[in-house]
């Protein structure tokens, strides 16, 4: 009459909240990793300033990479 078990719809479900919680794991592996590229450009950033004192070059996107912050700050709110 139906195509699952419960049994077998139980397990699907565990194994999918199991999924969406383990990826909160990677994400703050992920920010972690971004924390460090962020002090390596800022030391990049430091060093070409003080290499080329007149320059208004843009060593990195920070508008850009705060814009997305941003978003993401949006998108982790918006669930409270």
């Amino acid at each position: 009459m139906y195509k699952y078990k419960i049994n077998e719809q139980d397990d699907k479900v565990k194994k999918f909240h199991e999924e969406r919680i383990m990826a909160f794991d990677n994400l703050e592996s992920r920010l972690e990793n971004i924390k460090k590229l962020l002090r390596q450009g800022k030391i990049k950033t430091i060093k070409v300033y003080r290499e080329q004192p007149t320059t208004f070059a843009v060593v990195l996107p920070t508008d850009i990479i705060g814009d997305y912050i941003n978003d993401i700050e949006t998108l982790l709110k918006s669930t409270e």
